[in-house]
């Protein structure tokens, strides 16, 4: 998220004019797994707190994993921690997630069906699964890359994922969310993917530019990022 969201907004300024800035509060996690997503979750008010001292107009939470292994529904609450942390802060924003961000723009897209891939062991992408299907959005099929380092999640080569993705059970899908997980680099991937494809590639990171950008009242104008980030968004069924 601290590299492809920066990227994704250096390229809407480059199409639309807008300045954007980018500030960033870390909770600290190494091992991918319930119990330190737990504790993740547990400084998500303090992280909100301290980046609503710039003032800015949007708070995204970017773990994805971490408020999906609270339980179904589980962003409402968690955008909710957050949002209430910045005005007590007196400095109210607005408050998006990841894992409310996905859930919300597969809809858009009117993608009901899909296949996921994310970098996490196999019972946590099941539980990303869970969650969601308990929108509504069947997910057809599922791959774990297997991966519970988060620094070696970050360092996983977008390379590999066209590959993958190639590899993915599709018949009847509407989309694909290529990386499940903020943490894991997509961006380069996307387009090819999209192209290849011929069905509309989402990622944690490009759903959560979307609503960001949707906040501010901006429209997106984002190249090679994916028809969700391209131009007005249209539903063609």
């Amino acid at each position: 998220m601290e590299t492809e969201l920066p990227e994704l907004f250096r390229r809407q300024s480059a199409a639309t004019g807008h300045v954007y800035t980018f500030h960033a509060a870390r909770a600290a996690m190494r091992t991918v797994n319930r119990e330190e997503l737990a504790a993740m979750v547990g400084k998500a008010a303090d992280c909100a707190r301290s980046v609503s001292d710039a003032q800015v107009d949007v708070i995204a939470y970017a773990c994805l994993v971490a408020v999906m292994a609270q339980g179904a529904g589980a962003h409402t609450g968690s955008e909710k921690v957050i949002a209430e942390a910045a005005e007590g802060n007196g400095h109210p924003a607005a408050v998006v997630s990841s894992a409310g961000a996905l859930v919300r723009t597969l809809p858009a897209l009117g993608a009901r069906r899909v296949a996921i891939v994310t970098p996490y062991m196999a019972p946590l992408t099941a539980m990303v699964r869970e969650y969601i299907e308990a929108e509504g959005i069947e997910v057809l099929d599922a791959v774990s890359l297997e991966v519970d380092d988060n620094l070696a999640v970050g360092r996983l080569d977008p390379a590999a994922l066209p590959g993958i993705a190639r590899g993915l059970r599709r018949e009847g899908a509407d989309a694909v969310v290529l990386s499940a997980c903020v943490q894991m680099p997509s961006l380069a991937a996307v387009q090819r993917v999209e192209d290849e494809l011929g069905l509309p590639v989402v990622t944690a990171a490009t759903a959560t530019t979307y609503e960001i950008l949707t906040a501010l009242g901006h429209q997106p104008a984002i190249p090679d990022a994916g028809r969700l980030l391209a131009g007005p968004l249209t539903t063609a069924r």
